[in-house]
């Protein structure tokens, strides 16, 4: 499992970072919200731990930024604000969790467990961004609410571009998870089938389509 740590204190970052390390999670430790930003653009995580006193701008503000971009990572706040109203702020932010400081280890390693329990039992199985809507267990796409037709492979594709809002999925990322293969990567079948599906979509090119190019490493829906 691996977790983003977002805390600008030295001694409680590396207390959390090395705690959750001696029971085999993955840690990022960013002491910004820039940095975290940056974070969750290049890779995936299970769930992220927020301080809300950040140096560059406040947590909730960056909590609140995320769940309106479509980020669904689950959340704990870890933070010294413990006032009553503070907490439901955060959890009607989009919180799934807020433990104010000073707190236990056990008991923040306890509610990450919890956190992932009910994670893994909660798997999305439809998307939507903008005027698409994605459901996976029917395999229907819809554009402005009409029905498009899409190949295995374009439906995929568009699949691991909505699970990844946001984030730059580079060509090499795409290839390994839509064709579970390398290829040779100077072939351009991946900006083939982008194009097909931008078409699709009825987005023709890159300046008025969701899927942007980002030059010379690979796309992003954003």
């Amino acid at each position: 499992m691996k977790i983003l740590l977002i805390e600008d204190e030295p001694k409680v970052g590396r207390f959390v970072q090395k705690g959750l390390a001696e029971v085999s999670y993955s840690v990022v430790w960013v002491r910004t919200g820039a940095a975290a930003r940056d974070a969750l653009c290049e890779t995936a995580f299970d769930a992220l731990i927020l301080d809300l006193g950040l140096p560059d701008e406040d947590g909730l503000n960056l909590l609140a930024d995320w769940r309106r971009s479509g980020f669904n990572e689950p959340v704990i706040i870890l933070s010294a604000r413990d006032a009553v109203h503070d907490r439901i702020k955060g959890l009607n932010l989009g919180a799934d969790d807020y433990l104010p400081k000073p707190f236990s280890f056990e008991e923040l390693l306890a509610r990450v467990r919890s956190l992932m329990r009910r994670q893994s039992d909660r798997k999305l199985t439809a998307f939507e961004y903008g005027n698409i809507k994605m459901d996976l267990l029917s395999r229907t796409v819809l554009v402005d609410e009409q029905p498009v037709e899409l190949t295995n492979r374009e439906f995929a594709l568009l699949e691991h571009f909505m699970q990844n809002t946001g984030r730059v999925l580079t060509r090499t990322q795409i290839a390994e998870k839509i064709w579970e293969a390398h290829f040779d990567m100077e072939t351009n079948l991946i900006d083939v089938y982008v194009r097909r599906l931008r078409k699709k979509l009825g987005m023709f090119d890159d300046k008025e389509s969701v899927i942007k190019t980002i030059r010379g490493v690979g796309y992003k829906l954003a």
